[in-house]
């Protein structure tokens, strides 16, 4: 659905991981969906919803292989906008 939507707007972008550790020591790994430019990424979020990521300023000070450190109440993401977590995945 994801690749489907980007080829059909244009939409260049390639993925990554990183690895979200909220306070209280939850953590869950996180797919990326990089864009070129904020005028694509917008596109993105308007359509799928989701969570803003910038390396620079979310992945310990723009460490490669930093972690996203996460600040209040972990939430699990079960749904963003048409997309959502099978029921059988949920924990």
């Amino acid at each position: 659905m994801i690749a489907k939507f980007c080829e059909e707007r244009g939409l260049k972008h390639h993925t990554r991981h990183v690895q979200a550790i909220w306070p209280n020591g939850k953590y869950e790994t996180y797919r990326l969906h990089c864009f070129d430019d904020a005028t694509s990424a917008q596109t993105f979020r308007e359509h799928f919803d989701g969570m803003m990521f910038d390396p620079r300023r979310d992945r310990e000070n723009g460490k490669v292989r930093g972690v996203w450190r996460r600040t209040g109440d972990y939430t699990p993401v079960l749904n963003l906008g048409p997309l959502s977590m099978p029921e059988i995945l949920r924990s």
